[in-house]
């Protein structure tokens, strides 16, 4: 972009509109939202040709046309130059989801240079406060802010725009899969306290995906944001917080086994044996290494069980003796 267009990135973080359209090669349209749904994270579209379109909902703020507008500009950077066109086709969807996220960081650093957001965001990651304070000192809309600060998330998580019916009216992730646009998060307690309340809260929770499918329970502070709630979400180390340890269920899991010794089953936390890939067994105290079990059908319920079972030379296992 720098190499066709000098100088450039100051006038479109300025108004970006106004700068596109006098770029030779493209065209820009402002039209009805009704038109703009293509699958894009935003409300505009992008349409390859001799001049090539960026379609921008009329409707929609002007601090949101100009993220619109930048945003399709990604796709046409990214749809017009090898490069960039091949990092895409190496991805496994063909580079759909990647290109999506690829074109909202575009817009958002154009929109919020780092300087300014440096004033704002810590080095510990965004708070929702600080999140609202950036868009609040910037001529940028809320989703490029949203954008902005996923990009500064410590851990996976998302920073969330909610409508005041509880609806995700846009979601910027962060090494967590995407949320969709339009669902009803608004089974969350936290965010459902924040939307009756002043819209400051804290705690957790877990968001839904799609078919109402939970996700992992995240943390989660929210901060009220001209009409809407923003929302950050994240796995662990919550930059509102002196100690936030993984919500995952990260901690170790047993595994069960069946002694090849003494033929009792059980479960063990310790490490497996090297060679047989069983632990020791808590009864006999012997791994898989030092297999003795010999098997014998029983006479009267004809189950066949370890000899471990047997009283000697009996017929019948202990359990029918």
């Amino acid at each position: 972009m720098h190499r066709d267009h000098p100088d450039t990135t100051q006038r479109l973080g300025v108004g970006a509109l106004h700068e596109l359209r006098q770029w030779p090669g493209l065209e820009v349209r402002e039209i009805p939202d009704e038109r703009s749904g293509n699958g894009c994270s935003v409300s505009g579209a992008y349409f390859a040709g001799s001049p090539a379109v960026l379609a921008v909902a009329a409707s929609a703020s002007m601090a949101r046309r100009d993220f619109t507008a930048l945003h399709e500009l990604g796709h046409h950077l990214q749809q017009t130059m090898v490069e960039l066109m091949d990092v895409l086709l190496d991805q496994p969807d063909g580079g759909a989801t990647l290109e999506e996220s690829a074109c909202d960081a575009f817009a958002a650093d154009i929109l919020l240079p780092q300087p300014l957001a440096d004033q704002h965001i810590t080095a510990a990651g965004p708070t929702a406060g600080a999140a609202v304070a950036l868009w609040r000192a910037s001529n940028a809309s809320r989703m490029a802010t949203c954008v902005k600060a996923s990009d500064r998330l410590p851990a996976p998580g998302h920073v969330l725009l909610i409508d005041s019916d509880g609806a995700l009216a846009f979601a910027a992730s962060h090494g967590l899969p995407p949320l969709r646009r339009g669902s009803d998060q608004s089974h969350v307690s936290v965010l459902r306290t924040a939307l009756s309340g002043s819209g400051r809260t804290e705690g957790r929770g877990r968001l839904a995906y799609r078919d109402g499918i939970l996700g992992d329970e995240l943390y989660l502070q929210t901060a009220a944001m001209g009409g809407y709630l923003l929302a950050v979400a994240v796995t662990d180390l919550a930059p509102w917080r002196s100690f936030a340890p993984s919500a995952r269920q990260a901690g170790p899991e047993p595994a069960e086994y069946t002694c090849a010794h003494c033929g009792e089953d059980f479960t063990s936390y310790a490490p497996a044996c090297t060679r047989c890939e069983s632990a020791p067994c808590p009864d006999c105290r012997h791994c898989g290494c030092d297999r003795k079990v010999s098997e014998r059908q029983c006479a009267s319920c004809f189950v066949v069980h370890p000899l471990a079972m047997f009283d000697g030379a009996s017929s019948r296992c202990r359990d029918c003796d």
